[in-house]
């Protein structure tokens, strides 16, 4: 499933998307990591950016389109970016007539939890 260029970009993938959830897979390659061989932090943040505001824009009316924007994201990072592949999980808490609020959780293939995000994002729909 492609959805957004800038993961595209990164070789990532979505694995799961449906309303108020959402699932990315991304290899970790070299071009990815940083000197010391470890994800870099902006990838991180990028992954739980894009899974978090995905998981906010499932369309759920036939013939409409959802887009948004990150207003606001938080991240705490926990642990090194080591593996084949992170996996990024977006999940939808609150969401209002033009906002809505998300966590997000990057997960490594061993079952590390690497970092944690907060995010609110603006959403709107239009005729596709």
């Amino acid at each position: 499933m492609k959805l957004n260029p800038f993961i595209d970009l990164l070789g990532a993938r979505v694995e799961v998307w449906r309303d108020g959830y959402a699932e990315i897979v991304l290899p970790v390659t070299p071009s990815l990591q940083n000197s010391g061989g470890i994800l870099h932090g902006g990838v991180t943040a990028a992954l739980l950016d894009s899974v978090c505001g995905l998981a906010g824009l499932f369309n759920r009316e036939a013939g409409k389109q959802r887009v948004g924007s990150t207003l606001s994201l938080t991240l705490s990072y926990l642990e090194k970016g080591v593996g084949t592949h992170i996996v990024g999980k977006g999940y939808v808490q609150r969401e209002g007539r033009s906002v809505f609020f998300a966590n997000g959780e990057a997960w490594t293939d061993s079952g590390v939890l690497i970092a944690t995000a907060q995010g609110v994002f603006s959403h709107a729909t239009f005729a596709a």
